[in-house]
């Protein structure tokens, strides 16, 4: 298992008319944290599309069991737990930067796309490597 831990800090246009962060902008802190993830490993987005590819999400989801409002801190622990094939999920959990208990939780899953055809493919080989290692260097 890799992980990495990114922090937020809520902005004001996070938030609804209740004050609460809008649910749909955990599918954005998500984001952040598979992006700081992933160049953490050395896989940035722009070397992956240099590679050729594009990681389109297939499947998402979230659960919601706290509340976050404007100004709050967050951490998001974002981990990748299986060697890719020809998709890779990625989990996270979000918690208000002094708690132990998650407030979200979620995951999202993604194909390996090929950047020129539109087809599916497999994780290609650099990847692949980029993660093993990350794996190794975690144990």
């Amino acid at each position: 298992m890799i992980s990495f831990v990114t922090e937020i800090r809520v902005r004001y246009a996070d938030t609804d008319q209740m004050r609460f962060v809008y649910y749909g902008k955990f599918f954005e802190y998500f984001e952040q944290g598979r992006s700081d993830l992933l160049r953490h490993v050395g896989l940035p987005y722009t070397e992956i599309e240099a590679m050729g590819l594009y990681l389109p999400v297939i499947e998402a989801s979230a659960r919601y069991k706290k509340s976050a409002r404007y100004d709050d801190l967050l951490r998001v622990e974002t981990s990748l737990h299986e060697m890719p094939v020809a998709r890779v999920r990625i989990e996270y959990r979000v918690f208000h930067n002094d708690e132990s208990e998650p407030m979200a939780e979620g995951y999202t899953v993604h194909s390996f796309l090929n950047a020129k055809t539109g087809k599916p493919t497999r994780a290609p080989a650099k990847f692949v490597e980029a993660i093993g290692e990350a794996m190794k260097k975690a144990k």
